[in-house]
C-alpha cells in the first residue's frame, strides 16, 4: 500500500499546486500604479515607487502662528498628493530635535524635510538621514556644514533689505537700535545682512547711528523684550527707529516703547505678517511686516519631497553655500507690506480676514 498511496499524493499535489499557480497568474492584485502587489519598482533614488510616500516634517517649534500655518498648509498638500506627513516639532532643543529625526527616520519615511532650530546642529540630521538613503530638505532655514539635498526659502537678504529700506523712509536720519533674530538660526545673519546692505552707506555717511545691535536667543519675545528696554535705558529713550527682525520680535519692541509711552511715534519693522503684526500696523504701532506666502513655501516644499522620493528632477532658481556645499535652492520672493498695502496683499491673498486685521480699529479705517 506504501507504494500506490505515494504516488496517488503526489498526483493530488501537483494538481492543487497547477490550480494554485492559474489563479495567482490571472488575478494578480495591482498597486495603484498598475504594478503587481509586492513588486519593487525602484526609482532613481532606489525607494519602492509602489508604496505610499511618506515625508517627514521636523520642526523646530509650533509656538508661533506661523509656523502653525506652514505644517497645516504642508500636511494638507501631501495629502492631496498622495502623501502622509509626519510631522515633530522639538520646541528649541537641539538634542530633542536629532532624537525626533532618528524617529522620523526608522520610521523609513521617504524624505525628511527640517526646520532646523540650530543651523550646525542640524548637521548630524542630514548625516544620519543620508546614512539611511533619505534625502533632506532645509525648509526655510538653511542647514550649515553638511551635504543637504535641497534649500527652499524666500530670499532672506531681500527680506533684511525690504525692512531696512522702508524705515529708512520714514526715519532717513538718526539713532537706530537693531533687534536680530536668534543668533543660532542661519536666516537671522542673512536678514542683518540685506539690512546692512542698506543701512552701511547712511552709517559711513553720517546719516545713521546704530546705537543699540543685539540677537534675540531662541527668537523669544521676553528676550527681545529685555534688549528693546536695554536700550531704552541705554539711550535715555533718545531712539529713532527700530529694526525688528520679526513680528514676534517687533511686538516686544512696541511693549517696550509703550511703557514708555513711545508705541507709534517710532517706526518698528517685521516680518511673518502675523495676525498681531498686522493688527498693530494698521493702528500705526508697527510700521511694516514683510509678507512671505508661506502657503506657496510649503506647498512648493511637499510637491518637491514628491518629486524626490520618486527620483524626479527638481528645478531650482539659485544656489546657497553653507559653509560646505553650493545647495540647490528654490528662492520664493518676499514682498513688504504697510498700512498704505495691506488690503493689496496680505488681505487680498486671503492670508487674513479683513475684519480680523481691523478688528481693533473703528469703521475699518
Amino acid at each position: 500500500m506504501r507504494g500506490p498511496w505515494r504516488s496517488s499524493s503526489v498526483i493530488f499535489l501537483s494538481l492543487i499546486f497547477m490550480i494554485f499557480f492559474t489563479t495567482c497568474t490571472k488575478n494578480p492584485t495591482l498597486n495603484t500604479d498598475g504594478t503587481a502587489e509586492g513588486q519593487n519598482v525602484n526609482s532613481e533614488n532606489g525607494r519602492n515607487k509602489g508604496k505610499k510616500i511618506t515625508i517627514g516634517f521636523s520642526m523646530d517649534t509650533l509656538r508661533e502662528e506661523r509656523w502653525l500655518r506652514d505644517r497645516d498648509y504642508l500636511v494638507a498638500k501631501g495629502k492631496e498628493l498622495g502623501a502622509e506627513v509626519l510631522v515633530e516639532a522639538a520646541e528649541r532643543d537641539d538634542a530633542k530635535q536629532i532624537t525626533q529625526a532618528e524617529t522620523l527616520i526608522s520610521k523609513g519615511v521617504d524624505v525628511l524635510i527640517v526646520v532646523p532650530h540650530n543651523a550646525d546642529a542640524a548637521a548630524a540630521i542630514v548625516e544620519k538621514a543620508h546614512a539611511a538613503g533619505i534625502k533632506v530638505i532645509a525648509y526655510d532655514r538653511l542647514i550649515t556644514n553638511s551635504d543637504i539635498d535641497l534649500y527652499i526659502s524666500f530670499d532672506s537678504i531681500l527680506i533684511g533689505e525690504l525692512q531696512a529700506k522702508t524705515v529708512v523712509e520714514h526715519a532717513p536720519k538718526g539713532k537706530y537700535v537693531l533687534i536680530e533674530g536668534a543668533d543660532t538660526d542661519y536666516s537671522s545673519h542673512l536678514y542683518k545682512k540685506g539690512q546692512m546692505n542698506i543701512l552701511q552707506p547712511l552709517i559711513e555717511k553720517g546719516d545713521i547711528e546704530i546705537v543699540y545691535d543685539q540677537w534675540t536667543k531662541n527668537w523669544n519675545p521676553a528676550d527681545a523684550l529685555t534688549n528693546m528696554e536695554n536700550a531704552l535705558r541705554a539711550n535715555k529713550n533718545r531712539i529713532d527707529a527700530i529694526i525688528a527682525a520679526n513680528d514676534a520680535t517687533a511686538g516686544a519692541a512696541i511693549q517696550a516703547l509703550a511703557a514708555q509711552n513711545m508705541a507709534g511715534k517710532i517706526p518698528v519693522s517685521g516680518l511673518d505678517a502675523e495676525l498681531a503684526g498686522c493688527q498693530r500696523i494698521v493702528e500705526g504701532t508697527q510700521l511694516m511686516t514683510v509678507y512671505t506666502s508661506i502657503q506657496d513655501m510649503a506647498e512648493t516644499a511637499a510637491m518637491v519631497a514628491v518629486k524626490l522620493a520618486k527620483g524626479e528632477k527638481v528645478a531650482t532658481n539659485a544656489t546657497e553655500n553653507n559653509g560646505k556645499i553650493n545647495v540647490p535652492t528654490i528662492l520664493l520672493e518676499p514682498v513688504a507690506v504697510t498700512k498704505g498695502t495691506i488690503d493689496e496683499t496680505v488681505i487680498s491673498k486671503g492670508f487674513h480676514k479683513k475684519e480680523e486685521v481691523y478688528k481693533n480699529v473703528k469703521n475699518g479705517d
